[in-house]
């Protein structure tokens, strides 16, 4: 008799992620709120500042999600703004 037990079933996952997965195929928004922005240095500064005061970094888990200097354009910034849709 072996001492280890078996394996957890794993139908719960599968039943998530394919709920999941319907989701995202009929649209719906995951759990963050995201928006890329293209802006001169100084407004995307001003930008992140916003998305801080308007949605606290403790309260909505704000950040920026990701940022890049654009090649070839005059001091120009993408960047992506996260944070979850509520404060619950």
């Amino acid at each position: 008799m072996s001492r280890f037990k078996q394996p957890p079933p794993l139908e719960g996952l599968r039943r998530e992620i394919a709920r999941a997965r319907d989701r995202k195929a009929q649209g719906q928004p995951g759990g963050f709120v995201r928006e890329t922005y293209r802006l001169n240095r100084d407004e995307a500064r001003a930008k992140a500042k916003e998305w801080f005061s308007t949605w606290p970094k403790a309260a909505y888990w704000t950040e920026v999600e990701s940022w890049r200097a654009l090649p070839g354009k005059d001091d120009t910034i993408e960047f992506t703004m996260r944070r979850l849709p509520t404060a619950d």
